[in-house]
């Protein structure tokens, strides 16, 4: 069938612009959400860093900065890993291995770690790594053994300096400055003294390899990656600043995730809510279509029509649609980046592949959605047609009714599912029964707007004349009802959900850390504090402190064949189990606490969800990627709010970038040890302290309340929108109430009463979906029943009836006014 714009569509277009106001809104809304999710899965797919450590070094070897968890075996097999939670290393064996490649002039260990001088953080390298980063001594030698170049202390040669590193407390001699007292604090040792000193003996974070005269990095690439075989990632252009800055594999894995994932269910969700407002509109011209059947145009006429008019408004409304997304996209990224979940040197990719997407999803959405619109009108009879078109017709759809009532269905399934499972098993599941609740509403909209207005008008009939209309109003008109229900359910729903899954969470971490937290104080450093600091910090009173060191570990979750890998918080501690019962209550639920080599404890929702029990051994991934099988001896309640993991120190501070303790608890400590703390670090009181969630949980959290805006913000227009679209085409019939007698008074009212119950219905369906969502969601992931701040909740359900009342009042106040 071809779509040349016909005279019919062109003049629709022309002369009843205000008829196709409506589509354009949702079309527009729909691209703009499909724009912006598009641009940062493609922001995701093609992220990199430009190097600037290694932008002297063209060849930079590097470990994988994932860990691969693999599962199923042939064609089922897949890789549910994720990004180690630090910097995963390589074995400085593999220098030597580097360097015997042809091509290759020298290859350099590189090492970055932190140390400390009195307060002050001085970031540590080898020496070597000066070949490629072009750091000149302005006074002074190269390092010896025992000694080190130091930049921006203000140091002279030959002074001593004590130096604390992962090891503890050191002197050193200063054998020479690099540049000025200006710029980062930075110091040197010899290559292999860094290696020690780093607290990753036998490890190193990446491998320059500087080629000879002559080769090119392509060949030398080739050459390098064939010396160390599947030990090493060899990088060279953009790919090494990956090398240099491991975050960017996280947040790889953070812009696809949004992008793709929530990017697909809000352009379901988009592409299902415009497609509902096509429908809508050419559901509306059902008298006009009736009209030209009868007047002798022929079905493919019509259907030609309607996809002509579609050409004509959907690209258009897709291209303004893309703006909106851009600036979206753009605001989101610079949230994530300003979080730290994104590094500052990625930029945002804009092509024209998610413009032509969302255009293309505006243009099949509306050119779908009206063809099926028009079936209906362009294949029956004129005369059945006419009749059809000033009654509505009761009759369920043989298609849409059996598929509503099998997502009804599913719904009820799942949501039984996610009740007796736990964790992230029981929030995917979850999430699957508010998209099944969802779509049986879409497709049993008009019986679900049916029984709402036999239920809600009820108490309507006696409230005057004006309400007893609008419920008879409601009942005859289900159709027109559904259309207006839906985008409020939506609304509702999703913002709930999300948003209350947020507040559910932290309220459980607040109670649990008001019920754990036993210390006196607690001291935190942003520089870190050493193992004789934490000793220091239990005085001569007798006291306890132990220092924590807070970091994320990687295990494995799920259940047969759908097992991945997840971070958990962690906490590894120095000092004893019993130090550490006297500053926490981790409220042990079965086993004995053990800080011991190969020991682990676990919170009981995570050990749960993991299926692992006391004796269990439990196969981690520590934050540098290394796999350990520690056992576990005792699993505990207040993880949430304290951390899901918790070991000794000393089987973690190997395994990080910085070994120092993030936090020291104490308690019964003395005067004078407080005031040695308050000089290395913040002193809080008991009350005064919220444990610092980690950065994944903080992005997920403002992530979850970004979505639930985006995603309730769309649905809020698209309400508006079809709530207007309802009203003004209803100028005939309320023109014909004030022709019979009725006050343009008593039809505002009617309007109203009639916002009212599809407000009110949509807010207690949309409750209704959230709840059988997050009761099963909140009990697999803590344990308890969701939270739902009354003022919150309040908030969002006055918000849907202001809206409703708003979108109704105005257009029915310009309906009036045209119509007398």
């Amino acid at each position: 069938m071809s779509f040349v714009p016909n005279g019919l569509a062109r003049a629709a277009v022309r002369f009843k612009p205000a008829a196709f106001v409506g589509t354009f809104v949702a079309l527009a809304m729909a691209a703009f959400i499909v724009s912006a999710c598009g641009i940062l899965l493609e922001t995701g797919l093609r992220a990199s860093v430009p190097p600037v450590r290694y932008a002297d070094a063209p060849v930079v070897a590097a470990a994988d900065q994932k860990s691969h968890y693999e599962t199923g075996s042939g064609e089922d097999r897949s890789d549910n890993g994720a990004p180690v939670t630090d910097r995963a290393r390589l074995a400085d064996s593999l220098v030597a291995k580097a360097a015997s490649a042809p091509g290759a002039r020298t290859a350099v260990a590189d090492v970055t770690f932190p140390v400390k001088q009195g307060n002050k953080e001085l970031t540590a390298h080898g020496w070597g790594s000066t070949a490629f980063t072009g750091e000149k001594l302005s006074a002074g030698r190269a390092p010896g053994t025992g000694d080190v170049v130091l930049a921006g202390t203000g140091a002279r040669v030959g002074e001593r300096v004590t130096l604390t590193t992962a090891d503890g407390p050191r002197d050193f001699r200063v054998s020479g400055v690099s540049g000025g007292s200006e710029g980062a604090p930075t110091a040197w040792f010899t290559d292999s003294e860094a290696v020690q000193l780093s607290g990753h003996p036998g490890r190193v974070d990446a491998i320059a390899v500087l080629p000879k005269d002559g080769v090119t990095d392509a060949t030398l690439k080739s050459q390098v990656a064939e010396a160390l075989g599947d030990k090493a990632e060899v990088h060279t252009g953009d790919d090494r600043g990956g090398a240099e800055d491991p975050g960017l594999t996280e947040a790889e894995e953070l812009l696809t995730g949004l992008g793709g994932s929530f990017g697909g269910i809000a352009a379901m969700v988009a592409v299902f809510t415009a497609a509902a407002t096509v429908a809508l509109s050419v559901g509306q011209r059902a008298r006009e279509f009736a009209l030209l059947r009868a007047i002798g145009t022929t079905p493919r006429q019509i259907r030609r029509t309607v996809a002509t008019e579609t050409l004509l408004v959907a690209p258009l409304a897709g291209a303004l649609g893309c703006l909106p997304g851009i600036a979206l996209a753009s605001w989101w990224f610079g949230q994530l980046k300003d979080r730290d979940a994104v590094p500052e040197a990625v930029d945002l990719s804009v092509s024209f592949i998610p413009m032509a997407a969302a255009v293309g999803t505006a243009v099949l959405t509306a050119l779908l959605a009206g063809m099926m619109a028009a079936r209906r009108p362009a294949r029956i009879k004129p005369g059945q047609a006419l009749s059809e078109a000033s009654v509505e017709r009761l009759r369920p759809g043989w298609v849409r009714t059996p598929l509503g009532v099998a997502a009804a269905v599913g719904g009820v399934v799942l949501s039984g599912v996610a009740a007796n499972t736990s964790g992230d098993d029981a929030a995917n599941a979850a999430l699957g029964v508010v998209m099944l609740f969802m779509l049986a509403v879409a497709l049993l909209g008009p019986l679900v707007a049916r029984a709402c207005a036999g239920l809600f008008g009820l108490p309507l009939r006696g409230a005057g004349a004006s309400a007893s209309l609008a419920a008879a109003n409601s009942r005859s008109n289900a159709r027109r009802m559904a259309s207006a229900i839906t985008p409020i359910v939506l609304a509702m729903a999703f913002a709930s959900t999300l948003v209350f899954m947020h507040t559910s969470e932290n309220k459980v971490a607040e109670n649990q850390q008001r019920d754990g937290i036993t210390a006196d104080h607690i001291v935190a450093s942003p520089t870190g504090f050493d193992a004789s600091t934490v000793r220091e910090a239990t005085g001569p009173g007798g006291g306890s402190a132990v220092g924590l060191l807070k970091t994320s570990v990687l295990l494995p979750m799920g259940s047969g064949g759908d097992r991945y890998l997840q971070s958990a918080s962690t906490q590894a501690v120095t000092g004893t189990a019993a130090n550490l019962a006297k500053v926490q209550d981790l409220n042990v639920e079965s086993g004995r606490m053990d800080l011991g080599k190969g020991k682990v404890a676990l919170d009981a929702n995570l050990a749960g969800n993991a299926d692992l029990k006391v004796g269990d051994r439990v196969e981690l991934r520590l934050p540098d990627g290394t796999k350990t099988r520690p056992e576990v001896v005792a699993t505990y309640e207040r993880g949430l709010g304290l951390s899901q993991v918790t070991l000794g120190g000393a089987e973690m501070k190997r395994h990080v970038t910085s070994a120092f303790d993030t936090e020291i608890w104490a308690k019964g400590s003395s005067a004078a040890a407080l005031k040695h703390l308050a000089s290395q670090g913040t002193v809080l009181e008991r009350d005064d302290y919220t444990t610092a969630r980690s950065k994944d949980r903080a992005v997920q959290a403002w992530a979850n309340t970004t979505m639930a805006a985006v995603l309730g913000g769309f649905a809020a227009v698209a309400a508006a929108n079809t709530l207007v679209m309802t009203v003004l085409d209803r100028r005939r019939e309320l023109g014909t109430l004030r022709l019979i007698g009725s006050t343009r008074r008593q039809v505002l009212r009617m309007v109203r009463w009639e916002a009212l119950l599809v407000t009110c219905a949509g807010v207690v369906i949309g409750t209704a979906i959230a709840l059988a969502t997050l009761v099963p969601m909140m009990k697999g992931l803590t344990g308890e029943g969701p939270y739902i701040p009354p003022l919150l909740y309040a908030a969002f359900a006055g918000s849907a009836v202001v809206l409703g009342l708003v979108a109704t009042a105005v257009p029915a106040r310009a309906a009036l006014g045209s119509s007398t």
